[in-house]
């Protein structure tokens, strides 16, 4: 009996597609890094451009993968590339969380910061995710790389504390850091230890207090970090459990009886 043979297709197809009609979603998309560009039209080859991958929506040639490829070839090409065509694979009508969740895919085992795919990860609509951007701008914050007011780049270290210690003490150590610190203080090894804080004293800490004794540190985020720091060197525990431990040192300082938080060593 014959083997029927099938067709494995996917939904996207190959087209030429003018350059001067594609864009780039920066919510779907990684930030462009002109030194990889350089790097690329140092060495351009066009045998190695393969097809990078649009999405056809009002008009408009939105580039899912293939970017800096396309910033290359343009250098490559020099005047009048808006009217040169390139092969591409292109998908139809895709939303914009669809473009982030194919990008996404697509890149899964590429190197893209860790910024670059939260923010992309947030468009396609992935729970842990949108669920930790909600945290951060319920307590008036934001994901920025930038360094103004309420800015967090540790997109990390966000998931990190998010996925072992929960929603609620993400949002209470995000908003004791803010209490003590201001901006100054979302660096990721806080963020990790004063997660595990809230983890682990849920119940028995009293935010208020704690945010004003945090506060009233000497050097602000950068004494508590010595602090830690001295705790390491004697003990060589990890540094976000140091940062922990010297947090309830600094929010025991004076308290005595049953308001005092119990040990952080004698706790594990």
């Amino acid at each position: 009996m014959a083997t029927r043979i099938r067709k494995v297709e996917k939904t996207g197809t190959l087209k030429w597609v003018r350059i001067g009609s594609m864009r780039v979603s920066p919510q779907a998309q990684r930030e462009l890094k002109q030194a990889r560009v350089d790097r690329l039209v140092a060495n351009f080859d066009l045998e190695q451009l393969g097809y990078p991958t649009l999405n056809h929506r009002d008009g408009v040639y939105n580039i899912i993968d293939g970017q800096h490829r396309v910033e290359a070839l343009k250098a490559f090409l020099g005047e009048g590339w808006e009217d040169q065509q390139i092969q591409c694979h292109v998908y139809d009508s895709l939303t914009q969380q669809e473009e982030a969740d194919r990008f996404d895919r697509l890149n899964d085992n590429l190197i893209v910061t860790a910024f670059d795919k939260f923010r992309i990860r947030v468009t396609a609509g992935r729970e842990d995710e949108v669920a930790i951007q909600r945290i951060v701008e319920d307590e008036s914050l934001r994901i920025s790389l930038d360094k103004l007011d309420g800015a967090i780049a540790a997109v990390g270290t966000l998931g990190k504390v998010y996925r072992r210690d929960g929603a609620e003490p993400l949002r209470r150590s995000l908003a004791l850091i803010r209490d003590s610190f201001g901006t100054a203080g979302f660096e990721a090894k806080v963020i990790d230890g004063l997660g595990m804080l809230c983890g682990r004293y849920n119940g028995l800490l009293k935010d208020q207090v704690a945010a004003k004794k945090l506060s009233n540190m000497h050097g602000g985020v950068k004494g508590l970090t010595n602090q830690a720091e001295r705790i390491y060197q004697q003990t060589g525990r990890p540094k976000s459990q140091c940062v922990a431990a010297a947090a309830v040192n600094a929010i025991n300082g004076g308290v005595r009886g049953k308001t005092r938080l119990p040990n952080w060593w004698a706790e594990e």
